[in-house]
Order: C-alpha cells, then sequence, then structure tokens
C-alpha cells in the first residue's frame, strides 16, 4: 500500500467565509477609529480653523472647502474597504465600513448643505416670478 499525500489546496479568500469573530474583531477597531477620525474632524479640523480664521470668510470657505476634501477621502475609502471585506467575504467588516461609508456621506450631505446656504448667489435669494 502507497501512502498518497493529499492534493495541497489553494488558499482562496474569497473561497470560504471569514470567521465571525475574526470579523467582528477587525470591524469594531476600524468603525470606532473610522468614526471617531471623522467627529474630531469635525471640531478639530473644521471648528479650530473657523475658530482661528477670525471671521475672514477667505480662511473660513478655505478650511471648509479643506473639510469636504477630506470627507470625500474618507467616504472613497470606506466604499473600497467594504468592497475588499466583501471579496474577503468578512461580512461583518463590510456592513461595519458600509455604516461608515452611510455616517460620511450623511457629514457630507450636511456640510455641503452649510456650504450652500452661505454662499447664495448676489441677486435674487427667493424663489419669485421675477427671479
Amino acid at each position: 500500500m502507497t501512502n498518497v499525500a493529499p492534493k495541497p489546496q489553494r488558499w482562496r479568500p474569497w473561497s470560504q467565509p471569514t470567521r465571525r469573530g475574526m470579523g467582528l474583531a477587525l470591524a469594531i477597531p476600524l468603525l470606532i477609529l473610522e468614526t471617531a477620525w471623522l467627529v474630531l474632524d469635525w471640531v478639530f479640523g473644521l471648528g479650530l480653523e473657523v475658530w482661528a480664521a477670525q471671521g475672514k470668510q477667505d480662511r473660513i470657505d478655505a478650511a471648509a472647502l479643506a473639510h469636504i476634501g477630506r470627507v470625500e477621502v474618507l467616504l472613497i475609502a470606506a466604499f473600497v474597504m467594504a468592497a475588499l471585506a466583501s471579496v474577503f467575504r468578512a461580512r461583518w467588516t463590510a456592513i461595519a465600513h458600509l455604516l461608515v461609508a452611510l455616517l460620511a456621506s450623511g457629514v457630507l450631505v450636511i456640510v455641503q448643505h452649510q456650504w450652500d446656504s452661505s454662499h447664495n448667489p448676489p441677486g435674487c435669494t427667493r424663489y419669485a416670478a421675477h427671479c
């Protein structure tokens, strides 16, 4: 009798789902880290820069645009990480990144609305027939 060695299996990350503990161990810290980054960037990145501008509108506008850019980068990164987690079949990590993407898109909507409401075009500000 000859002993035949089993055929070596190729390891493919998408061939089997990631274990729940491993997915949660990665998802929870990343969710906390990305949410904390959003909050701290809003407070320190935008808030303190607006405070330091002391009413100079050009510096306030530059800080707001920089904040919008950073939130857009986080939104793209969260979607990319969710896609990678889906490829690796890490369900909880993908869900956590989609929650961060949802939160970042909400922040982006709020900041864009603040930007639009503070930068009305000159002329007509009400919706009327003569505008």
